[in-house]
């Protein structure tokens, strides 16, 4: 179990490290994904880029917490702790899993609204975000199995 843990937490660091460079090292690149061409000449854009640095911040918070949890693994041995730590990383994936799915339901980008989540940067993070949300609630569920 310690095994499965530990790579789970991997990429739980490898994913929010992504999403650290990508929201708040290169935000307007990823302001592009939500923005269409030609909306971009709008200073809305660059406060949606700026702001986009917000969610980079909890990315890294998350990558962070990961990098602390595999370093300080001695410190939490109890598998109710490990299956406590493992829910709310799929609580963080689920719920930027969750902000994309009525907008996924809705056919994505409506003309200048909304943005495509079943295409491009977006269809990939849709389905990297509900792939480890389901890793990370799975192991929740196996750890409080073992406890």
């Amino acid at each position: 179990m310690s095994a499965c843990y530990a790579g789970v937490l991997v990429l739980n660091t490898l994913w929010f490290s992504i999403g650290f460079w990508y929201f708040a090292l290169v935000p307007a690149r990823a302001a592009k994904i939500v923005v269409p061409a030609t909306a971009r000449s709008s200073p809305v854009f660059q406060t949606l880029a700026a702001s986009l640095r917000f969610l980079g911040t909890m990315n890294f918070a998350f990558a962070a917490f990961s990098v602390l949890l595999l370093l300080a693994g001695s410190w939490f041995t109890e598998p109710r702790q490990l299956a406590l730590f493992a829910a709310v990383f799929a609580i963080a994936h689920g719920g930027q899993f969750a902000a994309n799915l009525p907008v996924a339901l809705a056919g994505g980008r409506q003309g200048e609204a909304y943005w495509p989540v079943l295409k491009g940067p977006m269809l990939g993070i849709f389905v990297i975000d509900l792939a480890l949300m389901l890793a990370n609630a799975a192991l929740a569920v196996a750890l409080l199995a073992a406890a």
